[in-house]
């Protein structure tokens, strides 16, 4: 059986390429060592990350409904 280690460190710590950096900027950070080489996840949950994203968006409960609507009758 073999023995999983996970480190857990904030984003801030790593010196990581500026597009990575910035999409974790603020996060924690799990570390696995794989076969392959280190696996990088961020840590969260991915519920309360997502709330709020459809704020001050044009998405409704009622556009979807007619998005929906139209699609079914496309597919007649």
């Amino acid at each position: 059986m073999s023995t999983r280690q996970i480190v857990i460190m904030k984003s801030e710590q790593l010196n990581l390429p500026k597009e990575i950096a910035k999409k974790l900027e603020g996060k924690e950070v799990e570390l696995h060592e794989t076969k392959e080489g280190i696996l990088l996840r961020p840590l969260g949950d991915p519920i309360k990350d997502a709330r709020g994203f459809l704020k001050r968006s044009r998405f409704s409960s009622k556009r979807y409904m007619r998005l929906k609507k139209e699609e079914r009758e496309l597919e007649r």
